[in-house]
């Protein structure tokens, strides 16, 4: 007498039932994973634009600014609509006749917002030692700009001296 091998449709009920429970658990967490992967991935773009700026300024000697920007020339407003590097000889962090625009940079996804506080809302600028200044003076620019999505944070914190610091999970903060 033969013997069957295989699966009974029970058996494959059942794998099936517990595939489902798996997925049903697994999914939602796996998406939380991906979005922090995206906050951090635009975080850490952020943090090399700004390492672009501060590094040009030291190399050319002169003042280099970044500025949110959908196109050629600095925006009021977040940084989310994109942001450029640009030469800022005169100080006034605009992008004037004969500056040149270093880098362009892409907006920020649907639902991700990039805002700075008071001092570094419109544009954070360096001179030629690297240290960041406010535009037509010689003081000191620091602040923190907040990356927000989906009621989740990521920081970055400007120094007096020009330093970067990232904060990953901000203590009080919650993004709106």
């Amino acid at each position: 007498m033969k013997k069957n091998t295989g699966f009974t449709l029970i058996e494959l009920m059942i794998v099936v039932a517990i595939a489902a429970i798996v997925m049903v658990i697994g999914i939602p967490s796996f998406r939380e994973t991906i979005n922090q992967n995206r906050l951090t991935t635009y975080n850490n773009e952020f943090i090399t634009a700004l390492n672009l700026t501060r590094s040009e300024a030291i190399k050319r000697g002169s003042r280099i600014t970044l500025c949110p920007s959908s196109g050629a020339g600095c925006e009021n407003g977040g940084y989310e609509k994109g942001w450029i590097v640009f030469t800022d000889p005169n100080n006034n962090a605009i992008v004037d006749g004969g500056e040149i625009i270093i880098r362009v940079y892409e907006k920020l996804p649907e639902g991700m917002t990039l805002t700075g506080n008071t001092p570094v809302a419109d544009y954070i600028s360096y001179d030629g030692s690297g240290v960041s200044r406010l535009k037509n003076s010689e003081a000191f620019q620091a602040g923190t700009l907040t990356l927000c999505k989906a009621g989740k944070a990521r920081q970055v914190i400007l120094s007096s001296t020009g330093r970067l610091r990232a904060d990953v999970d901000p203590t009080g903060f919650t993004c709106p």
